[in-house]
């Protein structure tokens, strides 16, 4: 099942599926079962658009390797296909997050009353430090 993300598809094959051990509590079953899914992602070597690898390697996410590996584990399910959907779902929004193009800030100057507030406040708290001077007779 290809993620298509506006006219960008993953295929299958550079996605590799493994199932572990959940963490936590859940008794004898969840030491037996390996439900939990990592899901592995090579950014570097996927057929990506350049600018969306680079914005994905750019990207502070702890969650990409030095070597520009993309590991996701999911575990909130107790069976191992609903896991798998859930860390696809989780890749799909990751490569959605890089192709949002940010928008530019346009830099805003403070207003008049802004302005007039803050050195108001400036003043006043100008006048509480000087009353802790020294007294003078």
């Amino acid at each position: 099942m290809p993620n298509r993300n506006h006219n960008i598809s993953i295929p299958d094959h550079e996605i590799e599926y493994t199932a572990i051990r959940a963490p936590g509590p859940g008794g004898q079953n969840v030491n037996k079962v390996a439900t939990a899914i990592q899901l592995r992602f090579n950014i570097r070597a996927s057929s990506l658009p350049v600018r969306i690898k680079e914005r994905l390697l750019n990207h502070a996410d702890r969650r990409i390797s030095k070597d520009g590996v993309l590991v996701i584990k999911a575990n909130e399910y107790r069976s191992q296909e609903k896991n798998r959907a859930a860390a696809l779902q989780r890749l799909h929004q990751i490569v959605e997050r890089a192709t949002a193009i940010q928008k530019k800030r346009i830099a805003t100057k403070p207003s008049r009353n802004a302005k007039h507030k803050r050195m108001d406040n400036k003043n006043r708290r100008g006048r509480t430090k000087a009353l802790r001077g020294r007294v003078t007779d």
